[in-house]
């Protein structure tokens, strides 16, 4: 904007001279962008113009408009609204001033300063039941962008990750392997360790579904069918075990997302993304249930049942 501005000053300055044989006052020349709702990229507001020019808005601003088209090769074209002149600036400047830009090695960056401060960005954040999809790859090309403008502007940045490690999503992924996947591993299927599970997961879903309606077909109703599979209630189980630290469970748990970070790092260095710091939702979970928890006991928190239309049906607080 600055050198459009510099510009377009100097060259309202001769059109002034050549015009009305008049040089203007720098701080008649008033350059600005150009509103979204008209067509141009930048607006000289003529009517500081209209001293020297002694005509009217509109014809101070052909007459402006017609010189400047004439005069500099950055001027594409111009309408007239008003005392508005708005000027359409050529592709080729912009392309040069992108030319420019990519010739300089670091355009644009200043030296981080000691005294800035940190900045945390958050991105990515999958859960390891699934390979990251279309939205993760819009989630992690943006966060990463942040971060390296916040770079180049000086700011120290943090890029972080945070992993949903665990919850039923994740048991549902591991019960289905252990049901149907007759020790297959992603060197012996060829699949990537995220694709892996993540068909496990849908695996979960389509037998869980197969269930459902057998239940529902000996006379369950949707909610009990859904509540009583054995799939899902196999899935509760595994969750209950892995919170207790149960052996098994936290090997297979740490044997499928160690397929599934695999794969994870594969698909983020083709996409060019990296991290500062990773956090797991397995130990972050650890440290929110205690200090619940201890809220509970000394009567910090208070626990409610809401029925689905949103009435309070049963509330209580847990005390020392």
């Amino acid at each position: 904007m600055q050198r459009i501005e510099e510009f377009l000053t100097q060259a309202v300055i001769n059109a002034g001279n050549e015009l009305w044989s008049t040089e203007p006052d720098k701080n008649l020349i008033q350059i600005q962008k150009t509103r979204k709702d008209f067509q141009g990229d930048i607006t000289l507001v003529v009517f500081p113009m209209l001293k020297i020019s002694k005509k009217s808005p509109e014809q101070t601003a052909e007459l402006l408009g017609a010189f400047l088209l004439n005069n500099l090769d950055e001027v594409e074209s111009y309408n007239v609204i008003k005392g508005f002149l708005n000027l359409k600036i050529s592709g080729t400047y912009w392309l040069e001033i992108i030319r420019e830009a990519l010739a300089e090695d670091n355009y644009g960056i200043k030296k981080a300063d000691k005294d800035a401060h940190t900045v945390m960005v958050e991105y990515s954040s999958p859960n390891t039941n699934k390979p990251l999809h279309l939205g993760h790859i819009r989630n992690n090309l943006l966060g990463f962008a942040v971060s390296k403008i916040l770079e180049a502007d000086g700011k120290h940045v943090v890029k972080v990750n945070l992993v949903n490690d665990r919850g039923i999503h994740i048991c549902k992924s591991m019960v289905a392997w252990e049901r149907f996947g007759k020790g297959e591993t992603p060197e012996t299927s060829g699949k990537k360790g995220d694709k892996l599970v993540g068909d496990y997961y849908v695996r979960f879903d389509q037998e869980y579904k197969k269930e459902i309606e057998y239940l529902k077909a000996k006379g369950a109703n949707q909610k009990e069918a859904e509540a009583k599979a054995p799939l899902m209630e196999e899935a509760r189980a595994m969750l209950r075990k892995w919170e207790a630290d149960d052996e098994t469970v936290t090997a297979l748990w740490e044997k499928m997302n160690g397929w599934v970070y695999k794969g994870f790092d594969e698909t983020y260095r083709n996409l060019g993304v990296s991290f500062d710091k990773i956090y797991y939702e397995s130990q972050t979970y650890k440290l929110g249930r205690d200090l619940v928890i201890e809220g509970l006991k000394n009567g910090i928190y208070l626990l409610k049942a809401v029925g689905k239309s949103g009435n309070v049906i049963r509330k209580f607080i847990i005390s020392k």
